[in-house]
């Protein structure tokens, strides 16, 4: 087989690049957020096109093996003319399919985007609210210009790039990292990495029941959630998903992207702040997994000082949203029962202005485990970051067919910053990522460490990982930062220094006996001709 030229290899970067370019050069293309949510629609008219034709090409296959014929007019209007195949593909008219819109004269690509996005809003409840009315004839891009991205976009492709991976989500992340000058942290603009997301599921496990995300972004911990359930059991109907974003365009993007997945989904009626209008008040989730925007400023507001929330643990600093997010995620987890895996800055693990709360929190045994993880995980920011696990059941029993121990006053710490191997190639920035034999590897600590039979007295390794009673951990105030418990081994220790100190003497001795024999050569030299050295 002839060996494929570089060239020949597609590269989604490349694709991305080459629309991110025709998007900057042309006329009306608008804002950061405009240019990043017209590409993203452009993606979802052409996966939810991709994921049509998949399902047209494979219900046709199924009907042939059955005997029938999927060209006759009965069997088309039996099968083909549903809502919905038994896939859960979409069923769209027409004018929304991908390869139509494909062959529309530039000149009215614009216009026909828009109905194609109109038409699928009104057969699909699912999708009500998920497009901006007018999204392509108000930009009204130059015809020349709305044909070449449609056409880079044809070349998206799950068939290409896997159907394993969140794959809009990974779009979504492109923009934000090549666009976003002025897209900032702090309004929550960055993307989950996939192996975090995967560490998170493969500690608590979200196999069934309810799974909630306060700050969903583009619907990322679902989907990735949704495939780690697929893989263990294969019923992700089992898994009832609840969620919230702030950001109207990240909001519609979820929606977008679950609808994609197949995946029902209560993501309030609008986009809104999590703190001021929590579109969730008074469920409790069995599940809950969430990346909040890291150090988030100004999210307090006067109606929150007398917030339930905050009732049993204290009102917190608004300096930051750090401890707001972890007393929401903790009202809301299902009573003696709900687990919760997020992650946040390195800062929350002691910040002097939360340790009244981070006190209560300990006291009162919600804390399970904190995991420090690898800095560079993320594309958009460096910032080091901490996976927490909080649990409102560490008394033991059964769990995923697993005999729990009781854990009462006990934390577990893991340092994984020594895990930085896997340098991701390809990045304009140094990047690591996680690969699964380390994410295995950690939920493994985890899990024995929360198993019949440890000892968690006796329950570490060094550089590593350690189990600590709330007794310590309140004689270094509450400080619940890792490396204050995991044992650090001085690896000088580990010198023989009796066997060193030979060694050097051995080496000394025989410098000095090379100096002495090399001053007895001079001196005869010298001597040779008549000259005397002192």
């Amino acid at each position: 087989m002839a060996k494929k030229k570089k060239d020949d290899i597609l590269n989604l970067d490349a694709v991305l690049f080459k629309c991110r370019d025709i998007l900057r050069n042309a006329r009306n293309s608008g804002s950061f957020f405009e240019k990043r949510d017209l590409m993203l629609t452009l993606v979802f008219l052409r996966f939810i096109g991709e994921k049509f034709e998949d399902g047209v090409r494979d219900l046709r296959a199924k009907l042939k093996a059955q005997g029938l014929d999927p060209d006759d007019p009965e069997i088309q209007k039996a099968f083909f003319e549903d809502p919905s195949f038994t896939d859960g593909t979409y069923n769209l008219p027409p004018e929304a399919r991908w390869q139509t819109l494909l062959n529309i004269p530039a000149p009215q690509l614009n216009a026909a985007l828009d109905t194609a996005l109109e038409r699928i809003e009104a057969m699909t409840p699912q999708l009500k609210g998920c497009f901006v009315k007018g999204t392509f004839t108000a930009r009204a891009l130059a015809s020349a210009d709305i044909k070449k991205v449609v056409d880079e976009v044809d070349k998206i492709s799950h068939k290409k790039f896997g159907t394993e991976k969140d794959l809009i989500g990974r779009v979504y992340e492109y923009f934000l990292k090549e666009f976003a000058v002025n897209a900032t942290k702090e309004e929550g603009e960055f993307y989950t990495p996939h192996d975090a997301v995967q560490l998170i599921a493969a500690l608590i496990e979200p196999f069934d029941g309810t799974l909630y995300d306060p700050c969903c972004g583009s619907g990322g911990m679902f989907i990735q959630s949704a495939e780690l359930v697929q893989k263990k059991q294969g019923d992700i109907s089992r898994i009832n998903i609840y969620g919230q974003e702030k950001e109207a365009a990240t909001w519609r993007l979820a929606k977008m992207n679950l609808a994609l997945r197949g995946l029902s989904n209560h993501l309030g009626t609008m986009s809104d702040s999590t703190f001021t209008n929590d579109q969730h008040r008074g469920l409790y989730f069995d599940y809950i997994m969430a990346n909040p925007p890291f150090n988030l400023k100004g999210w307090w507001d006067d109606s929150l000082s007398h917030d339930p929330r905050w009732t049993d643990y204290g009102v917190p600093p608004a300096s930051n949203a750090n401890y707001a997010w972890i007393l929401h995620i903790l009202s809301h987890l299902r009573p003696l029962s709900g687990v919760a895996g997020f992650l946040l800055s390195n800062g929350a693990l002691a910040d002097p202005d939360a340790r009244s709360i981070r006190q209560h929190l300990i006291e009162s045994d919600k804390v399970e485990a904190i995991l420090v993880l690898p800095r560079e995980l993320f594309i958009t920011t460096d910032i080091s970051v901490t996976l927490w696990v909080l649990n409102e059941n560490k008394r033991g029993g059964k769990y995923h067919g697993r005999n729990l121990r009781n854990r009462s006053g006990e934390i577990l710490f893991v340092d994984l910053r020594a895990w930085r191997k896997n340098a991701v190639k390809g990045e304009q920035k140094k990047k690591v990522m996680l690969d699964s034999n380390q994410i295995a590897r950690a939920a493994e600590i985890y899990h024995r460490w929360q198993e019949e039979g440890t000892d968690g007295r006796d329950y570490k390794w060094p550089e590593l990982y350690r189990s600590v009673g709330k007794d310590e951990i309140e004689r270094n105030g509450y400080s619940l930062i890792p490396s204050n418990y995991i044992e650090f081994v001085d690896h000088d220790l580990a010198i023989d220094y009796p066997e060193e100190m030979k060694q050097v003497q051995k080496r000394m001795k025989t410098l000095l006996a090379r100096e002495k024999k090399s001053r007895e050569m001079l001196v005869e030299a010298f001597e040779g001709i008549g000259y005397g050295i002192e």
